[in-house]
Formats: structure tokens, sequence, C-alpha cells
């Protein structure tokens, strides 16, 4: 019988140990043997938490997004200035936070978005994710530009993010966090000029 309050834990400790996995060896070679190794369980406590591999990269993938709202969430509560142009920044800033440029993370990220396409439990949190992006993006944008200019620029944006970031997670260096604000910055300046022309 396992122990009351063990589940948070084991849980935690093998979403740790499929981040490190996936990080040294790739998706494919992430084995339930190796991850249990890693976590220092048995493989059966795997399947007792996640049914099977899949259950395990889905479960770790939720647990990347929910870093990733918690990283945007943080900014914005932060910020003394409300205007469209602050919160912009602060959805980008979340977007490169560490937790998502990690080196693990990264690798996770990547390899969620290939399997994303031949699982759909994995699709369908890809598409959560790029929507929620987009209609943060779109909100925001919504504050200072007509309806039609918004959605175009909040759909620029996030190709712009996630371009970025899938530039810097294929670079095999660390990621230049600086360089990707400053152009995403420099795009998002571009369309709020759009609503202070004449």
């Amino acid at each position: 019988m396992p122990k009351v309050g063990m589940q948070p834990i084991r849980r935690s400790q093998l979403i740790a140990a499929t981040l490190e996995a996936i990080d040294q060896v790739g998706m494919s070679e992430a084995s339930i043997a190796l991850i249990a190794r890693k976590a220092g369980v048995s493989n059966g406590i795997i399947s007792h938490y996640f049914q099977d591999k899949n259950g395990l990269l889905e479960a770790t993938m939720r647990h990347l997004m929910s870093a990733l709202r918690t990283a945007v969430r943080e900014r914005r509560a932060a910020l003394t200035d409300d205007s469209p142009r602050a919160h912009l920044r602060a959805i980008i800033e979340g977007n490169f936070d560490d937790s998502q440029v990690n080196g693990p993370a990264m690798k996770t990220w990547l390899a969620f978005w290939a399997s994303s396409m031949h699982q759909p439990a994995l699709h369908r949190l890809q598409r959560i994710n790029d929507l929620r992006l987009y209609s943060n993006l779109c909100c925001e944008f919504r504050r200072a530009l007509p309806l039609q200019p918004a959605r175009q620029a909040a759909r620029g944006l996030a190709a712009i993010v996630d371009g970025l970031w899938l530039r810097g997670a294929l670079t095999g260096s660390e990621f230049d966090i600086d360089e990707a604000l400053r152009i995403a910055y420099d795009y998002m300046d571009q369309q709020l000029a759009r609503a202070e022309a004449p």
C-alpha cells in the first residue's frame, strides 16, 4: 500500500527523471526502464501513475505548460504599467523564461511537438498551448488596434516567438534570451506603431 501523500512526490520525481532522460538520450531512447532508474523507482510505478510512456510525456508537457503559464502570469501580475505594450512584453518574456529555455525543457518541447503530430492527446495539448499564446497576444493587441490588424499582429508575434525559440533550441548552444527579446520587442513595437500613426 503506497504511503499517503506519496503520489505528488512520485509524479514530480518521474517528471524530473523524464526531462533528464530526454535531455541525455532523446525521446526515442528514453525508455521506461531508464526513466524509472533515474527516478529510483521500479518500472511498475510508472505504469501505476501514468499507464505508459505516452502518459508520462503528457504529464511532463503539462508540467512545462504550467511553468509557462506561471512565468507569464507572475510577470503580468508584477506590472505597474497596464498598457498593452507592457502586457505584451510580459507575455514575450514569460515564453523565454528559464523554465522554457533550459536544455531539458527545450529537448522535451521538441520531442513533444514531433509526437503531437501522431498522438491525439498530445495534439490537443499542443492546440491548447498555441491558442493560449495567440489569445493572450490578440487580447492585448486588440486594446490598441482594430480587430483584423490585432489578429494579424498576434499571429505574427506568436510565429516570431515560436520561431526564435525553435532556432534557439536547434543551435545546440546556450539560448540567447536577450537577442530573442530584442527581435520580438521590435516586431511588437512595429505593430503597435500602427495604432499611433496618424
